[in-house]
């Protein structure tokens, strides 16, 4: 018999790494199935997360497909599942199902120089695909990391971040300065706009809140890239991740199947409900 697709597998949580503190803390726990290998996804995919009595809540998968002793999910707390989920210790067990969505096409993208682009926790989504090009670095041109958030305390990956800057390009920036920053002082848009990225050969990947997207995107448009060389992903609310609550839907599509990676070119087509 198929397995029923709305029932969650058991994963133990393995590790626990808090990346932001303050108002609005943000948590990276990654997990292991308890039975089997579990699940494989794509770039860009997520998951149906599960707190027992509390509820589920879709996350996207920040972990490399090619990594396989866990998946990791980076967290903000906002709601009633995410502050239960802020809540577990190493060891407890949630539910996972999926992986849902379309992800990013990362093996049309071999040989092109790649541009990422984050804001907040809306590096989370892109983090996948940024491991996998490393972790398969002779396949891709050259790589560039383009990030900010509100304040340095907000910026998550904080070590990871460190680490990268000996591999690769890396522009960080908060939007107000503050004493001991170094580094560039204002909105994503605008240090996209500052650094000036070449649209030749190259794509451009980008997610966090919608308003900043909107004036990347423009940004981007600016400095000569097509609208098929943009990919973003879109956050709708994802209930059921199967396409049958019509929760996601933009018009008749459903972005918990059909997304949530889009190419500017797919997005712009769609009504402007999003």
């Amino acid at each position: 018999m198929d397995r029923n697709v709305y029932l969650p597998q058991l994963a133990r949580i393995i590790e626990i790494k808090e990346e932001v503190g303050g108002p609005r803390p943000i948590k990276s726990f990654r997990t292991k199935f308890v039975d089997g290998p579990g699940f494989i996804h794509r770039c860009g995919q997520c998951a149906m997360l599960s707190v027992f009595g509390k509820g589920e809540s879709m996350i996207s998968i920040s972990s490399s497909p090619l990594v396989k002793d866990y998946l990791q999910f980076s967290v903000l707390k906002t709601g009633r599942v995410t502050t239960a989920l802020h809540e577990l210790e190493r060891g407890d067990l949630i539910g996972l199902r999926g992986p849902y969505g379309n992800g990013f096409p990362v093996e049309d993208w071999k040989g092109k120089n790649l541009v990422f682009i984050g804001g907040g926790i809306g590096l989370a989504p892109i983090w996948s695909v940024l491991q996998t090009t490393l972790l398969d670095r002779f396949s891709y041109g050259e790589l560039t990391l383009i990030y900010g958030a509100r304040t340095s305390r907000d910026l998550v990956f904080k070590e990871e971040l460190k680490e990268l800057k000996s591999k690769m390009p890396v522009y960080l920036s908060i939007d107000v300065a503050e004493p001991e920053w170094q580094e560039f002082v204002g909105f994503v848009p605008q240090n996209v706009s500052h650094r000036k990225p070449t649209p030749e050969n190259t794509i451009a990947i980008t997610c966090g809140p919608p308003i900043m997207i909107k004036f990347v995107i423009q940004a981007l448009k600016e400095l000569g890239f097509a609208d098929e060389q943009i990919y973003t992903t879109v956050e709708n609310k994802m209930k059921c991740g199967i396409g049958k609550c019509g929760r996601c839907n933009i018009g008749f599509h459903y972005v918990c199947k059909d997304g949530p990676v889009y190419s500017w070119a797919e997005l712009k087509k769609l009504p402007q409900e999003y």
